[in-house]
């Protein structure tokens, strides 16, 4: 079976008569557990719920892969998911690897409260498999591939096999791609972390995110870690993180035919000096994202000469939404300088293709870039 049928039928029931063919949310803080707790599945509220069953369910079939069957835990925001892996693996004199251009809050967290109880931190950039050099002695290798915001390409698979001989656990940040356009697990990474706030509901009403792993003792560190620490989403916000997911192949290959074809059109812009975008081929990941990434994501990002050109396009535009985030199935836009933390030019554009006709969104950059002045 193809994995866009799985994914649209693994949000169904079972059959049975006079069930409705999808679940609907479960609202309960305690549940009733007479004698023995352990032999109740569901006992109370923060450790678990039906609707987050489902949706694990829905999520770790995504994320599994030949040869391997993946388990999946949700919390409240992709955030509280890295903050799970971090948590449940690094104690003090750890070392964690994590890319120099990660996603900014990724990087603050293991700054200001990690390192500071005494978590060493080495920085390394993306491209180029740069932090395979700084493997030695390491608990935790942190990738993000492509990297956000600067679409960088990380060979996961190479840097899963040198972290793991060097004694170190690997977490991939696939919250771009989702496990539909790239599978970490299956690439050689111990835990799958990604913001489903993302492509993965896709409808920009949602904050959710999710682990996943193969390993059952590591599954258990990431479950006491939700469970002690209370990062758990409501089942409202589960149930609706289901409806979506079942549309996913049709909003992720929309958004990524639509994000390849706005790239190769900027790269004949001469307002544009320069697109990163890993379907490119002359981006220098292409080969590798190739290789391992079924889709090429729903991100680009371009660069304008100058602030006042970046916000001159962005005031022009009539399609592109200026908001942060991405993912969604309307196309955003943002000078993404703006926020700080990132080492990017003050005209860089972090652009999320959406789903309307791509006629349209064509038309509409063409006529911002037309906007702006030489």
């Amino acid at each position: 079976m193809r994995d866009s049928t799985k994914i649209i039928r693994s949000t169904l029931t079972r059959t049975v008569a006079g069930d409705p063919i999808h679940p609907g949310p479960v609202f309960a803080a305690p549940y009733h557990t007479p004698g023995d707790p352990t032999d109740t599945p569901y006992t109370y509220a923060r450790s678990h719920n039906p609707t987050w069953t489902h949706l694990e369910k829905a999520i770790a079939q995504m994320e599994s892969g030949p040869g391997y069957r993946a388990n999946a835990l949700v919390f409240a925001s992709g955030m509280a998911a890295c903050t799970a892996v971090f948590g449940a693996i690094l104690r003090p004199g750890d070392i964690v690897v994590l890319p120099s251009n990660a996603y900014y809050a990724a990087r603050v967290l293991a700054q200001e409260y990690f390192a500071k109880m005494g978590v060493t931190l080495r920085l390394a950039p993306t491209a180029n498999n740069a932090q395979a050099e700084h493997l030695e002695g390491a608990k935790l290798l942190w990738l993000e591939s492509p990297s956000n915001p600067t679409m960088e390409i990380c060979d996961i698979a190479a840097l899963s096999e040198a972290a793991h001989k060097a004694g170190a656990l690997v977490a991939v940040d696939n919250t771009t791609p989702t496990p539909l356009g790239q599978l970490p697990l299956a690439l050689g990474a111990d835990f799958s972390v990604a913001s489903d706030t993302k492509a993965m509901t896709g409808h920009s009403d949602l904050l959710l995110g999710h682990v996943a792993t193969r390993d059952l003792e590591l599954r258990a560190k990431i479950d006491q870690w939700r469970t002690l620490t209370g990062g758990v989403l409501g089942p409202m916000e589960a149930w609706l993180a289901l409806r979506s997911i079942a549309t996913l192949p049709l909003r992720l290959e929309r958004a990524c035919e639509n994000a390849q074809r706005i790239a190769d059109f900027l790269t004949t812009r001469s307002e544009v000096e320069t697109v990163l975008y890993p379907g490119l081929p002359n981006h220098p990941g292409h080969a590798i994202a190739r290789k391992q990434m079924r889709y090429f994501g729903p991100v680009l990002s371009f660069i304008l000469h100058d602030k006042v050109a970046a916000e001159t396009f962005l005031g022009k535009s009539k399609l592109l939404t200026e908001a942060t985030s991405f993912g969604g199935v309307t196309s955003t836009a943002e000078r993404r300088a703006r926020w700080g933390g990132d080492a990017i030019a003050e005209g860089f554009i972090r652009m999320s293709a959406g789903c309307e006709a791509i006629e349209d969104l064509l038309e509409d950059i063409s006529q911002a870039l037309d906007s702006i002045h030489p």
